[in-house]
């Protein structure tokens, strides 16, 4: 018994869960009893939302209008939010809500004359974002207020009457508007007449402002025009008023008919044009001029079938206006003979004397013109399969010259064509593509390519017709779908993880694209033993293991096919990366690094890099064996041809031995004078040995042979260094340079090439200028004239 209290007590609290606030009114709670109480578990009654009511231009911000609630979780675990107009559309900042408490707070002064309601959508999702409850209407209605005074539709009403009207004759409408409520007294409207200026002759209707005469004695030449004051009043005639003035006019009674001035008019209009005046037919009338009994209206009684002609009435002059409302054609029809007929607005009274020119006749002469030529079919509209070859027939946009008594030859060209797609047979009109129509053209809009044609006759002057060709470019399946991204990482176990999501897309507009069907390759079945593959959805399906999988990259291979007709479809590798995973079905720190592994350079990349590598040592050995030759050169003109500085050429080494006390790297024995190395029984030229080599490795080895296997290279630099090392003959590499001896006696001779010591006369100073512009100044003072120079040349 206590467990069903306390259910219905819930119920009861949960239905009560929504307020709503009113300026000036404080709802209680409330139930409603024509809402399905919900089943345990389904949509709550606080998540539906009845219209809320709101007084305009209330004042007291912010105004608490409702409070929305979701009881999918607990307090604070839920966000509330609401879209729409007031809130992110405009107007925007009207309404806002506590997206904690979803309490909706009305923010700024309403006008119902501006917006009467507004429509917003209400949001409930938990603190990750997702969705607890589907979208619902909050719906805002405004309350209107009399805070508008109705106005009348004009400041002057004009009414005319004719003297001697019967009591009852209507003169004229009085019209207001109120900007409030129509469905409230608010904009309930009563009219009144204030001042008559007289005698009450006029009365007006209070619901719908008609004016009418109430009793006899109307007279034009008494009073020929009458001021009234009238008064519009909101509230049923008790709240807001305006006023305006009503000016009615007493008329002439009608007893004059119009007559044309003459019996017969002849007049001549063009062919082949339309909406111009061709003449005017003159009436006279007697009655007061401007009045109804004045004005004249024109009917054409005989002589024009197919309407192509009109008469209008000239206000000013009230003469007739006759017009060419259809083109004529010279070709069909050379003259027209109308009878045309004038009579007043206001019909004639019956004592009027009947008129005597009351119809008139009117001759039209058509002139033959050069017009222009008429498309068959304008615009033209046809379809093209995309990508259609050049030369492929488009449509035959072709015309007709309606100047059949004069036969012309047309002429086709194109006026536009933005991508020079089309091209058009100037004697035919046939139109055929000169070229592919690329699917991403910027001209092609939703799958429409225009085009405008022209056809021009040989006439003088020509005339020319503009045709439009519109081109549906049909939709063709030609490209297969491809995977999106072709790679990603999963568990390596089926339990853990949610496997590789795998996507697809597909260049093609719908219907040739999605949905897409995925399956393992056929060729290879053993994926089929390792793997499954499950559609999602259109575009997307997932892969799992189904046993056990070896870590590592794991190379699929995918078959896609799309849903075109015919369908295409293609075969692409897939890279997986298989990782060990934790509880909560991520890589592992160690697999993270086994999937970099895998994006590692392969053997074939590392055979070219290192063979590369071998052609530029090759390149640069080669280089080093030229320079050496060139310095080994006995030719005097050493440095012929020679444009550099030589300044540019110095070698700096900055190495430095250790001084006479230093014994240890290198034998000082080789800084002395060669003859006293002779006398102390020391050989010539041969090196002295390291002291610092390892013991029985005086000898040099054997020459090695180069590796064939890029994967012998390292091997082979690492035994050409150890062997360096191991060397007494090769110094090492922080030794000293050693120079040998140099001066008298030394058997190396002198470095001098000038040999100063023999005299300048029998030097040869002339290769001086070959050496370039730097030693021009040298070559002046050693070497020969300039007029020897000259003649050198």
């Amino acid at each position: 018994m206590d467990a069903a209290l306390l259910l219905a007590l819930g119920l009861l609290a949960q239905s009560l869960c929504l307020s709503v606030g009113v300026p000036g009114l404080r709802r209680p709670h409330t139930l409603y009893p024509w809402h399905r109480m919900p089943a345990p578990g389904r949509v709550r009654r606080a998540w539906v939302i009845p219209p809320i009511s709101v007084s305009e231009n209330h004042k007291r911000l912010p105004f608490p209008l409702v409070q929305i609630k979701s009881d999918r979780q607990q307090l604070g675990s839920i966000i509330y939010s609401i879209q729409g107009p007031g809130v992110d559309e405009e107007p925007r900042g009207i309404f806002s809500i506590d997206k904690f408490t979803g309490k909706v707070s009305l923010n700024a002064v309403l006008d119902r004359e501006k917006t009467d309601r507004f429509r917003l959508r209400a949001f409930a999702l938990d603190l990750g974002g997702s969705t607890l409850e589907e979208p619902t209407d909050l719906e805002i209605v405004v309350v209107d207020q009399n805070d508008n005074r109705p106005v009348f539709r004009q400041e002057v009403f004009t009414g005319r009457v004719l003297e001697g009207a019967v009591p009852g004759t209507y003169v004229t409408r009085a019209e207001a508007t109120d900007a409030d409520d129509p469905e409230t007294d608010n904009a309930a409207l009563r009219y009144s007449i204030l001042e008559q200026g007289g005698p009450q002759l006029f009365s007006i209707d209070p619901h719908t402002g008609e004016i009418r005469t109430v009793q006899v004695g109307l007279d034009r030449e008494a009073v020929a025009v009458y001021n009234l004051t009238l008064q519009v009043a909101d509230m049923s005639g008790d709240g807001l008023t305006a006023t305006a003035l009503a000016v009615i006019t007493l008329e002439d009674v009608n007893d004059n008919a119009p007559e044309f001035t003459r019996a017969q008019f002849f007049l001549e209009a063009t062919e082949a044009v339309s909406g111009v005046d061709v003449g005017r037919l003159e009436v006279e009338d007697r009655d007061l001029p401007g009045s109804p009994n004045w004005v004249a209206r024109f009917t054409i009684l005989e002589g024009d079938p197919d309407g192509q002609f009109a008469i209008r009435t000239d206000p000013r002059t009230n003469e007739g206006v006759l017009s060419v409302v259809k083109p004529l054609d010279y070709e069909s029809r050379e003259h027209y003979d109308l009878k045309v007929a004038a009579q007043n607005e206001a019909p004639l009274q019956a004592a009027a004397p009947r008129a005597e020119r009351g119809q008139a006749r009117v001759s039209v002469q058509v002139r033959d013109v050069n017009e222009a030529p008429v498309f068959q079919q304008n615009p033209l509209r046809t379809s093209l399969a995309e990508g259609a070859a050049p030369g492929t027939p488009v449509a035959t946009f072709s015309a007709r010259d309606p100047d059949t008594q004069q036969p012309q030859r047309l002429s086709y060209s194109k006026d536009y064509d933005p991508e020079d797609w089309l091209q058009v047979d100037g004697a035919t009109g046939r139109v055929q593509t000169q070229r592919v129509l690329s699917p991403a053209s910027p001209f092609l809009k939703d799958g429409w390519y225009r085009a405008i044609i022209l056809a021009r006759d040989d006439a003088s002057p020509p005339s020319t017709a503009t045709g439009t060709l519109s081109v549906e470019i049909l939709e063709v399946n030609d490209h297969a779908p491809e995977l999106s991204p072709p790679w990603g990482s999963l568990c390596s176990t089926p339990e853990q993880g949610s496997g590789l999501l795998l996507g697809a897309t597909d260049e093609d507009l719908p219907p040739h694209g999605a949905p897409f069907h995925f399956q393992l390759s056929p060729r290879l079945p053993e994926l089929a033993r390792n793997w499954s593959l499950s559609q999602v959805n259109v575009s997307h399906a997932r892969l799992r293991p189904r046993l056990q999988v070896q870590e590592g990259l794991h190379r699929l291979s995918l078959l896609l096919r799309d849903s075109g007709q015919p369908p295409q479809q293609r075969e692409q590798p897939l890279n997986v990366t298989v990782c060990r995973c934790g509880l909560d079905g991520a890589c592992l720190p160690g697999a993270a690094a086994l999937r970099a592994g895998g994006a590692g350079i392969s053997l074939g990349a590392l055979a070219i890099v290192l063979a590369s590598v071998i052609l530029l040592l090759l390149l640069a050995l080669l280089v080093a064996l030229l320079v050496r030759c060139r310095q080994q050169s006995c030719d005097k003109r050493l440095l012929h041809g020679l444009q550099d500085d030589l300044r540019d050429n110095i070698l700096n080494y900055d190495e430095q031995g250790g001084g006479e006390e230093d014994q240890d790297a290198y034998d000082m024995d080789q800084l002395r004078h060669p003859a006293e190395l002779a006398a102390l029984g020391a050989p010539l030229g041969r090196p002295s040995l390291r002291r610092d080599a390892p013991f029985g490795r005086s000898h040099p080895q054997a020459p090695r042979v180069l590796p064939t296997s890029p994967s012998d290279i390292a091997d082979f630099i690492n035994e050409g260094l150890e062997a360096v090392d191991s060397d007494p003959a090769v110094p090492p590499y922080d030794t000293a340079l050693i120079y040998d001896y140099e001066g008298d006696g030394s058997v190396a001779g002198t470095l001098s090439s000038i040999l100063s010591s023999l005299g300048d006369e029998d030097a040869d100073y002339s290769c001086l200028w070959d050496w370039g512009p730097r030693f021009a100044r040298l070559a002046d003072l050693y070497g020969p004239r300039e007029g020897t120079r000259e003649e050198a040349f």
